[in-house]
């Protein structure tokens, strides 16, 4: 099958991926049972689409989708306390129209920046399988080629950063793991050109612990804009 030849092609084919039936059927059965919270709401429950300016020159890469989040709404860090975290810290830094993101029609856009994710389906315990993980990898790749102004990628957790450092690998690009370490505020030029720019998942495991403050994270995609020759003042 022909790869995808534009992003809106690519999140179609996203959508109709049935690779991992272990994910299919935890995200299905979850949008049936659903959570008291939300029992009124109809849930996404299929793999969720990546979101944002398709001249972007950033990429947020997270690991998968919420259970209640993401797999609920249908958009990236939308809907869960993650996304709560995430896009006031956006909107701060010039990347997002407003601070709160609840539905896909709330009318949110975002500008110089992408959102993705290593995983596109929920996973049971937020922990996919290292093959449900290389089934989506292929979606990644093709998702980078297609942002052809793409420069900085922003990895929201080791777990996407390792998925970003395995595409090197996929593009004949091995890189000696012990000169590209994880750390928050970390910086990597990567061979394929592009720059890595690691910082802590705005989880609520995180955030609710202080391990990852909102003046951290803000930080991070200031730090961001610079680093894609973007405007530093989001004004």
């Amino acid at each position: 099958m022909a790869a995808p030849r534009t992003l809106e092609a690519l999140n179609a084919r996203i959508l109709a991926c049935e690779l991992c039936p272990r994910l299919r059927a935890y995200c299905a059965e979850v949008a049936r049972t659903r959570r008291r919270a939300y029992a009124d709401q109809d849930y996404w429950g299929r793999p969720v689409p990546s979101f944002g300016d398709p001249k972007a020159r950033v990429l947020a890469l997270g690991l998968a989708p919420g259970a209640h989040g993401s797999n609920r709404t249908g958009r990236p860090f939308t809907g869960d306390g993650s996304g709560d975290f995430l896009y006031p810290v956006l909107h701060e830094a010039g990347f997002a129209s407003q601070p709160v993101a609840n539905a896909r029609d709330d009318g949110m856009r975002l500008d110089g920046l992408w959102i993705s994710s290593v995983g596109r389906c929920a996973p049971p315990a937020n922990k996919p399988t290292p093959e449900e993980l290389r089934n989506c990898a292929p979606w990644l790749d093709r998702e980078i080629e297609l942002l052809t102004k793409l420069r900085v990628v922003v990895c929201l957790g080791r777990i996407a950063f390792d998925g970003l450092l395995a595409r090197e690998a996929r593009l004949g690009r091995p890189l000696k793991r012990v000169n590209f370490a994880f750390a928050h505020g970390a910086e990597h030029a990567l061979p394929s050109g592009l720059i890595a720019l690691c910082s802590y998942h705005p989880s609520l495991q995180n955030t609710n612990t202080g391990k990852l403050t909102r003046a951290m994270l803000l930080g991070i995609f200031q730090r961001t804009r610079k680093l894609a020759g973007l405007c530093v003042d989001a004004s």
